[in-house]
Formats: C-alpha cells, sequence, structure tokens
C-alpha cells in the first residue's frame, strides 16, 4: 500500500525533486532560524539574555505558526488531489486501474501531505534549542509535534472528502475550508490553555481517540465513492440541468431572478449580449463559476450561516464590545474564500488550452482583466457580506451598539477593502504564474504576510527583553496598517449599557494611533482604508502589465 503504490511514487517523483521544494525547505528553516537567534537582545556583555519564559514565548510562536501554516496549507495541497484527476479527464483512467480505493487514497493522502510533514519536521532542531534552554519539557515537544500531525491527517482527509464529492478544485477548496476553520480554532482553543492538567488531558487522552475516530468515518466515505463512484462520466455531466438538481436540494434554494441570489448567481442569457457589454464579464458571471450547478454556493452559505449563528449570539449580544472579534471571523471568511475565486482566473485558461485563443480576440488586455477582476470581486464580496447582516442585527438590537452607529460604517468599510485586497491579489499571481495551484499558495502566502505577520511580528516584538524602552505602542501600530485584522481591533468600541439608574461601563480601551508627523495622530483603521485600496491598484497593475506582456506575445507569435 506505500512502498508498491504507483499514486505515491508518480506525486512524490513530481514534487520533492522539483527546486522550488528544496528553496522553499530553506527559506522555511531560514527563517525560524532567524527568528531564533534575534528573538533575544544582547545584554551588556554582548552575551544573549535568555530565560525560561522567553523560551516558552517562542515555544508558542513556533507551534502557533506551524499549526496556522497546516490548517492553510493541507487544504492546498489535498483538495485538488481527486478534483485534479476529474479536471484533467484521467479520473475514469484511475478507477480503471488494478488499484485498490484505499491504495489510491493512501497515495492521495501521503503524496499531499508529506512535503507539509517535511516542512514542519524541519523545525524539530529549534524546537529542541528551545528545551536546551530550560523551561520546557521533552513531554511538551512532543506533545506538540503529536498535535501537528494528527491535524495534518485530519485535514487533509477532511480535503479529500471534499475533493471527492465535487467536481472542481475551487469548490472542493471553498469548503475545506470552511470546514477545517472551526475545527482549527477548537483545536488550538483545546491544546494551548493554561491549565497543564487540561491541556495534556485533551492533547493525549481525547484528541488521539477523536482522530482516530474521524479517520475512519472519512476512510469509509471516500473508499465506498471511489468504489461505487457517482459522478462517472464527466462528459455528460459538465453542465448540470439546475431545475432537476433543486428538486433534491437541501436547505438554501438559490432563486437567479430573486435578491439577493442574482448578486452572484445571475440568469443565464437566453437573448443576444447588448452592443458594448464585456463578453468575458458576462462569460465568468453567468456560465464559468456555475456551470456544474450550485451545490458549492449552497453548502458555503448554509456552513458559514451555521457558523455565524453562535458567533454571534457570544461576541454581539453577551458581550457587545466584541463586536470587531466577530468582524474578524467575516474578515477570516474572505480571506479564505475570496482567493479561490480570482487565483484561477488566468491560470485556468492557460489549463484548458484557451488562453492563446482569448489573447488573440479583440478585446484589450485591461478589458480581459478588469472583468475577470470584477466576477470573482463580485461572487466573493456577496457570499462575504452575508455573514453581515448579523452585525446589522446586532447593531439594530443593542443599546449600547447603536449609540455607536458610526463604527457599523467602518467595519463595512474595512470589509469591503478587504474583499478587493484579496481579489486583486488573486488576480496579480494568477497572471504571474502557469498553474492555478501555484497561484493559490502564492496568494495565501501574500495575504498572511500583509494580514497575519504584521500581528505575529508586534507579538513577536513585544516578547524581545526590555521592548517598553525601544518600541513604543505606537511604533508597533504603525507596522499593522496593512491588517484588516488590526484595523478592525482599533475601532474604539468604547460602549455602556444602562444598569437601573446608573451606567455601567463594559469596557474601555484606548486603540493605538499611528504618527504622521508633529502632534498628528491617525487610528490604525483610517490608514488601512487609505493604504489597502492603494495596494490593489498595485496589485492590479502587475496584473495588467503581465497580462499585456503575454498579449504582446502572442501577437508576435501570430
Amino acid at each position: 500500500m506505500i512502498r508498491e503504490n504507483p499514486v505515491l511514487n508518480r506525486e512524490l517523483l513530481v514534487t520533492l525533486r522539483s527546486p522550488r521544494s528544496f528553496v522553499l525547505q530553506f527559506c522555511y528553516v531560514l527563517a525560524l532560524s532567524g527568528l531564533v537567534y534575534f528573538y533575544w537582545p544582547a545584554g551588556e556583555d554582548g552575551a544573549r539574555q535568555v530565560s525560561p519564559g522567553v523560551a516558552r514565548r517562542l515555544f508558542d510562536i513556533f507551534f502557533l505558526g506551524q499549526f496556522c501554516l497546516v490548517a492553510l496549507m493541507a487544504p492546498t495541497f489535498a483538495a485538488g488531489s481527486i478534483t485534479g484527476e476529474k479536471e484533467r479527464k484521467t479520473y475514469e483512467m484511475l478507477l480503471a486501474s488494478p488499484l485498490r480505493p484505499r491504495t489510491i487514497l493512501v497515495g492521495k493522502l501521503l503524496s499531499s501531505l508529506s512535503y507539509l510533514i517535511i516542512l514542519i519536521l524541519s523545525s524539530l532542531p529549534l524546537m529542541i534549542l528551545c528545551y536546551l534552554l530550560g523551561g520546557l519539557l521533552l513531554s511538551e515537544i512532543a506533545r506538540s509535534y503529536l498535535v501537528l500531525i494528527l491535524a495534518a491527517g485530519t485535514f487533509g482527509l477532511l480535503s479529500i472528502a471534499c475533493s471527492s464529492c465535487f467536481n472542481r478544485t475551487s469548490s472542493a477548496l471553498v469548503v475545506s475550508y470552511l470546514v477545517i476553520l472551526p475545527l482549527a480554532v477548537l483545536c488550538v482553543v483545546l491544546t494551548r490553555t493554561d491549565d497543564a492538567t487540561t491541556r495534556d488531558f485533551m492533547s493525549i487522552a481525547v484528541l488521539p481517540p477523536w482522530c482516530l475516530a474521524t479517520w475512519t468515518a472519512l476512510e469509509i466515505v471516500i473508499n465506498r465513492r471511489l468504489l461505487h463512484p457517482p459522478d462517472l462520466g464527466g462528459q455528460g455531466k459538465d453542465v448540470v440541468d439546475e431545475e432537476e438538481e433543486m428538486k433534491y436540494a437541501i436547505g438554501v434554494v438559490i432563486d437567479r431572478d430573486l435578491f439577493p441570489d442574482k448578486l452572484f448567481a445571475p440568469a443565464k442569457r437566453l437573448d443576444l449580449m447588448p452592443d458594448g457589454a464585456n463578453p468575458v464579464l458576462d462569460k465568468e458571471l453567468r456560465s464559468e463559476i456555475f456551470s456544474q450547478g450550485t451545490l458549492m454556493l449552497r453548502v458555503v452559505i448554509q456552513l458559514s450561516m451555521f457558523l455565524s449563528i453562535p458567533l454571534m449570539a457570544g461576541l454581539l449580544f453577551f458581550r457587545s464590545d466584541r463586536a470587531p472579534y466577530y468582524v474578524a471571523y467575516v474578515l477570516t471568511f474572505n480571506m479564505l474564500v475570496g482567493p479561490v475565486f480570482s487565483s484561477g482566473s488566468v491560470t485556468q485558461e492557460r489549463e484548458r488550452q484557451t488562453l492563446s485563443l482569448l489573447l488573440t480576440t479583440l478585446l484589450t488586455p485591461s478589458r480581459i482583466i478588469i472583468a475577470k477582476l470584477l466576477a470573482a470581486l463580485r461572487v466573493s464580496t456577496v457570499l462575504t457580506f452575508l455573514l453581515t447582516e448579523q452585525l446589522l442585527l446586532g447593531y439594530g438590537l443593542m443599546w449600547e451598539l447603536r449609540n455607536r452607529f458610526w463604527t457599523l460604517i467602518v467595519f463595512l468599510l474595512i470589509i469591503a477593502a478587504t474583499c478587493l485586497a484579496t481579489s486583486s491579489v488573486g488576480l496579480m499571481w494568477s497572471s504571474l504564474c502557469r498553474r492555478t495551484s501555484t497561484a493559490m499558495v502564492l496568494t495565501y502566502m501574500t495575504l498572511l504576510t500583509l494580514f497575519v505577520l504584521p500581528i505575529g511580528l508586534v507579538w513577536y516584538l513585544q516578547g524581545i527583553t526590555n521592548a517598553s524602552s525601544s518600541w513604543t505602542p505606537r511604533q508597533l501600530a504603525r507596522l499593522t496598517v496593512t491588517s484588516p485584522f488590526s484595523a478592525a481591533m482599533s475601532v474604539p468600541m468604547h460602549v455602556s449599557r444602562p444598569d437601573g439608574f446608573s451606567t455601567r461601563e463594559l469596557t474601555i480601551r484606548t486603540p493605538p494611533t499611528v504618527p504622521l508627523g508633529g502632534n498628528v495622530y491617525v487610528p490604525v483603521w483610517a490608514l488601512f482604508l487609505v493604504l489597502n485600496p492603494v495596494l490593489s491598484l498595485i496589485f492590479v497593475a502587475v496584473a495588467c502589465l503581465a497580462f499585456r506582456w503575454r498579449w504582446w506575445r502572442a501577437g508576435n507569435v501570430v
């Protein structure tokens, strides 16, 4: 099943022998080494002063960083394992081979997670260095790696299960992230609690049995779909009869003629296109995304709404000052879903062998790129703003939030700017790369650098010895102006609630400001709303230049 597995051998030869694998691993280890070296400032005698508390903080940074890497990269590697075969029209050939379904599953899973596990194990020497510094136990390091490996296997199997249920990689990837995100948050909460007894019990006694049970259930489901595939004959099922599909739809039913469904799923065109219309935009909106029915959209909407209900109750009604945390959930949803619709805009044309035909049309490169951007931005923005209904409900019902209604406008502007950024970054890498998988990985890495890395960098600098003397809160806030999460947290939520004849203050939080010179200080959210559209325009300009260069090359060839 492993040593004589042709699926595994083929995937490993393609993945692990590429020069990019060695370069990425080298950069990953180099970044971790720099983190270890620069984390401790030099003492007066030039020696580096290290305390057990600093080693513990560094260990937490390593674990959380690698866990985020597993949660984000496992679906990227595994969600296209089976849908890729369907898109390349090799799915039936794979099922017709003498390989057993379990052999195919093991080959796809190990090939998808092998490189990710190699990256995780590359940090083991640095973890041992933290142990040598004191303040840690070998059992804690072993428990952390056990959690990481169990999480990688669970997230990979969930992604492969989604890949077996859908016909396109984008659909499987979106649903995988929606399922994995709450599980990842729950796992971090249970395994990083301050109570050592609870942490050990959850990591050793609870998590492994539940992961093994989940693996068994997912293995049965995937093997059954591979043994009795319900989606054979892909040549005749490229276009789904939506009227027939809706008869058996469970839950949400999408009606293209009603609002807001027609915003992200406009009705199919039955007449001629009017003069001056952009055919690429019309094709992307009406046929490209929804050519295989609306199953993916219905699953995405139902899962995201289901997750938003407990968050709405906990973050808006019980503690209304926690509204920025619900906005962070909406931003995370867009950061995961937005690139799926934009990072394949141009690369999928190349993979379907239609890029040359598109380049030789009478449309200018700018019109093509703008149409691709608007199509991806429209779908991701509408799906994201569906989650703001709970935010509107909270501001409408909660008295203390209605007194600060202007913060709702700021939150909505931050969400809209984030939607623009995610679509622009995905479009840029789709124009620069040759494969959708590569463009998607680079898109997520860029978004992590812009959105998440500044927050982690601030946390990192705050842990340096004597940070208060060299880094002020305003200087740290300047580093986070590109992060929408930091912008949402910087919105002042000083709210109050009537309690009899008096007023009981819920929270008094002074958000950090950024100095612009002199005595002028601007909040982080204001700088983000100014800087983010500028960065998005730069990303779109790079995409236009890359596509124009390909258009120029196509013209010279013709």
